[in-house]
């Protein structure tokens, strides 16, 4: 559940800044794909581009399982 809702105690925003093409590429490839195994290397790209956010980082980073809907592809994708 955590995965698609991320924690609804403690909602997290994403900021315009770290939506770029690099992470709006990977996203969308998960996406379609619905292979997750690049989330590690989203949370890389999103560090690039100025995410210092433990929570996303970590989620992107966790063993998971994602799946689609996950909050951090969703509102990368702008779905969420």
């Amino acid at each position: 559940m955590r995965d698609i809702l991320g924690n609804p105690f403690c909602p997290i925003a994403l900021s315009p800044d770290w939506r770029t093409g690099t992470t709006i590429s990977l996203a969308q490839q998960m996406y379609d794909s619905r292979d997750f195994s690049a989330m590690p290397i989203l949370a890389d790209a999103l560090q690039d581009a100025g995410c210092d956010n433990t929570d996303i980082l970590d989620h992107c980073r966790s063993d998971g399982p994602h799946i689609r809907g996950c909050w951090v592809v969703d509102a990368i994708l702008g779905k969420a």
